[in-house]
């Protein structure tokens, strides 16, 4: 057998996703496979594996958990494995097969000559495994993706050609993914290929980078090429050909990278989360620079191309996100209808593609997404797409499958954010959703003049009044000191804050595995109270408005059951010093923008809770920051 497998931990015990990296050229393979993984460690660290060439031998070395037990396993052979000028790398987070060393990535065939990484879900695995049993190959995994390891090596034996045999292999796979194959027979190439799963090659001098994110190749290189669907890339440290899966030649797309390395610096913070949480007053700049130029002139969003004629006759906005995004969405519903009137529906997208929706041509269907890469959402746009309902994209991405997929985009500027609890992201996308619907409301008249030179003077005030917040952290401390030890969390509020409260339960779960739960505040009787006693905390945002008074008496009732009571607030009410344990006080803000104050001491409180407690606070367990799965 040719194959040489080194394994770290290997324990036999019982899906597959998250970062790509690879390289050929004339450097050393092995620091810029690793370098690559460390950039992508935040998309996945179940496992981590590498495959190499070492003098004509395929090489894989697989750690499971954090990508230090890859590192500290290549660096026993270092000066074997640094002569390797081409190789694969991978990090997962599991999607088929538990996340052990065997079911890490690169997988093999029989013969150890293929060596194949794979981010996506291989649907129709089962069968092709079982086809391919039956010819006599031998699976070692419980993954997807050997099956494709050993149909690309029955391909070659038949063609002799790596290119023609992944392109036959994937004719017959059903799913999504994103590929990279090298082959010990067929030395300094690597073959790569996706559908509905990212993948960009780097471009260098006599070398080329393959990864599944910017961050793992942007230290190296800002020229790349992004795959579309279905698209094979053949790659030699002097030669880049790409195929489309009907073995036509396609023309080459160069783009430049829009990234600097220094995003993926820590910057003296301890952790990426309390970077990014810093970094938020100037996202908002960001966001708002070229788009809201003064409070007397409209609103430019340059990437909505609906015309004004359709947006006035707009008949109705559906909204479509996941996780964080999912609740910066709620709060566009509500700023939306409030200077739209316009009727909103937000949902899941996990749960949109899987029921009959109705949309047409006066449906705007806005889709959500950090990434943009996030599987349930490119789907659900999809189907809206198809039904003749225009796509307007809100992401962090305007190099993505979403963003490509979009008639309008609406980019948030925010910059790589590396923590898997997303901070920075959601405020730019918070503040997006105020833009787009003062440009409807604009286009549409339906607010007057005042109420939208108001709110746009609030924007432009909003991050000096985040820096206020930020510098003034200890009331955050002292409380996040204090409820530590707790082991639920409640969090109430009303209006156009009930998000924040699901945002804020949200960061405290993702980051600590605290138990915590957001509620309408009006709700809280209506079952909820029941769970209320001397050691469950009440977390209540009691912003200045229309609902201030509604939101102090649901408090007052979790306090006479003897819930231990925070609050969150831009008010100065005395009375408060009575009901409450802890105060959270934050500069005053009218109630409509109050959402973009409120969020960042809930996500300080989520942050110091679970540095109190030790937790992994940039990768939380069972998390990946892009799930590119359904």
């Amino acid at each position: 057998m040719l194959e040489l497998i080194y394994y770290k931990n290997h324990i036999k015990r019982e899906v597959d996703m998250c970062g790509i990296v690879g390289y050929v050229g004339e450097k050393s393979a092995l620091d810029i496979l690793l370098e690559g993984l460390t950039n992508l460690e935040y998309r996945g660290y179940d496992s981590a594996g590498i495959a190499v060439n070492v003098d004509g031998k395929v090489e894989l070395y697989k750690a499971e958990g954090k990508l230090q037990n890859l590192k500290d396993l290549t660096s026993e052979q270092r000066e074997h494995i640094i002569r390797s000028k081409i190789g694969i790398g991978h990090i997962r987070w599991a999607t088929h097969g538990a996340p052990t060393t065997i079911n890490a990535h690169p997988h093999s065939c029989n013969c150890g000559r293929v060596a194949v990484v794979h981010n996506g879900i291989i649907e129709n695995y089962k069968e092709l495994r079982a086809k391919l049993e039956k010819e006599g190959c031998v699976f070692r995994s419980q993954t997807d993706t050997e099956t494709v390891a050993h149909l690309v090596a029955k391909k070659y034996a038949e063609t002799k050609d790596l290119t023609e045999a992944v392109r036959l292999a994937t004719m017959e796979i059903e799913g999504a993914y994103a590929l990279a194959v090298i082959h010990q027979d067929v030395k300094n190439t690597i073959v790569a290929t996706r559908r509905n799963a990212p993948l960009l090659v780097g471009i260098g001098e006599g070398e080329f980078y393959i990864a599944s994110d910017v961050p793992a190749i942007i230290q190296y290189t800002k020229t790349a090429m992004y795959l579309d669907d279905n698209q094979i890339v053949t790659l030699t440290p002097k030669t880049m050909k790409l195929i489309d899966i009907n073995n036509n030649e396609l023309p080459q797309k160069i783009e430049t990278l829009p990234w600097e390395p220094v995003a993926l610096s820590k910057m003296g913070y301890k952790h990426f989360m309390l970077k990014e949480i810093h970094e938020q007053p100037d996202v908002v700049r960001n966001v708002l620079g070229g788009k809201l130029r003064t409070i007397d002139e409209n609103i430019i969003l340059n990437e909505v191309t609906l015309n004004k004629d359709s947006l006035k006759h707009l008949g109705r906005i559906q909204i479509v996100a996941c996780g964080t995004s999912l609740h910066a969405a709620m709060v566009g519903k509500y700023i939306i209808e409030e200077l739209c009137g316009i009727a909103v529906d937000v949902e899941p997208s996990s749960e949109y593609i899987y029921r009959t929706t109705v949309g047409d041509e006066k449906t705007l269907v806005i889709g959500v997404s950090q990434s943009g890469e996030t599987a349930d959402t490119i789907t659900a746009v999809r189907q809206a797409k198809a039904r003749g309902s225009h796509i307007l994209i809100i992401t962090n991405r305007p190099d993505s499958t979403m963003a490509r997929e979009a008639g309008s985009l609406v980019p948030v500027n925010a910059g790589i954010e590396v923590s898997v609890a997303a901070t920075k992201s959601y405020m730019a996308q918070v503040i997006s959703f105020y833009l787009l619907a003062i440009y409807i409301a604009e286009i549409k008249q339906s607010a007057s003049k005042d109420e939208l030179q108001k709110i746009k003077r609030e924007l432009i005030l909003l991050p000096q009044k985040l820096e206020k917040v930020l510098s003034h952290k200890e009331d955050v401390q002292s409380c996040a000191r204090k409820f530590s030890n707790s082991k639920d969390f409640i969090f109430i509020a009303r209006g156009i804050n009930f998000p924040t409260a699901l945002e804020g339960a949200l960061k405290l779960k993702e980051i600590s595995y605290i138990n915590a739960t957001g509620y309408t505040a009006g709700e809280l009787k209506h079952g909820p109270i029941a769970m209320l006693d001397e050691s469950m905390p009440v977390l209540a945002i009691l912003m200045k408005g229309k609902v201030y008074d509604k939101i102090l008496s649901n408090a007052e009732e979790a306090r006479a059951r003897n819930a231990r009571m925070i609050a969150l607030t831009n008010s100065e009410d005395s009375k408060l010093n009575e009901l409450f344990e802890s105060i959270i006080r934050i500069p005053d803000v009218d109630e409509t923008l109050s959402p973009v104050l409120a969020i960042v001491p809930l996500q300080l409180l989520a942050y110091y809770i679970a540095e109190f407690l030790g937790k992994d606070v940039d990768q939380p367990r069972n998390l990946a920051k892009s799930v590119t799965v359904e």
